[in-house]
């Protein structure tokens, strides 16, 4: 009973005293606008050079872009998104006033576009080369080929993989509250300055993640179980 109100009076210290839990609903809502426009980043930037590099593979063209988009590659998957987060806003933009939240969402759709480029190759490059011949013979040019027939199969193959990069994407932006932008873990950090207790501010903050991850891991179980019954049709 007494661990019971230990805790009700702490929950009401973190929470309910001066609108504290307002914290956590202002970090969640620029937590969820970073992912969204991040992912939509990641998804084009991705697709761009994934087509790129694998047009190189296939025919030897495109070698300059090639050339940047391995540069690119390297880089982005060489180095902590933290830091990349805290170049672009310290080093790139830090001479200017600029919004946080537009530089999180570059960080992290630059660091997805990378990741997504990798998981989309893939999945053309595993389609046969007997797909590109079959458009060939049907008088289409390498692009037509390419938007037709291989990139609506390699995006089936890879949705998958692609959903589960979107997940890691939202637990990354936990990192945001290193160039001082409210997200959702720096909410929780906040009411832990403000109240001097940590457990129930992070345990809120990691419940709510935990909920998110399991919402979005559990639609793409229904994906994969999907995609599985289409296969077998």
């Amino acid at each position: 009973m007494e661990l019971f109100n230990s805790l009700k009076d702490s929950f009401y210290e973190n929470f309910i005293v001066d609108d504290r839990w307002k914290y956590l609903t202002d970090g969640l809502k620029n937590t969820l606008l970073i992912t969204i426009l991040a992912i939509l980043i990641g998804i084009i930037l991705g697709f761009i050079v994934a087509i790129i590099r694998a047009t190189h593979d296939k025919t030897g063209k495109m070698k300059i872009l090639n050339f940047f988009a391995k540069i690119y590659l390297t880089i982005i998957r060489g180095t902590p998104v933290v830091v990349q987060l805290m170049i672009i806003y310290f080093v790139i933009f830090g001479s200017v006033n600029i919004n946080k939240v537009f530089v999180a969402v570059l960080a992290f759709g630059l660091n997805s576009g990378a990741y997504v480029a990798e998981i989309v190759r893939s999945g053309i490059m595993s389609i046969d080369n007997g797909q590109f011949e079959a458009g060939s013979s049907l008088g289409l040019s390498y692009r037509q080929t390419m938007t037709s027939i291989i990139l609506p199969q390699a995006f089936k193959n890879v949705l998958p993989a692609l959903a589960n990069e979107f997940i890691v994407l939202l637990k990354e932006t936990s990192v945001s509250g290193y160039v001082a932008l409210h997200d959702l873990t720096k909410g929780g950090d906040i009411i832990r300055s403000q109240t001097y207790d940590p457990f129930l501010p992070l345990i809120a903050v990691a419940v709510i993640y935990l909920v998110m991850v399991m919402f979005l891991t559990s639609l793409v179980t229904k994906l994969e179980r999907r995609l599985a019954k289409n296969d077998k049709r």
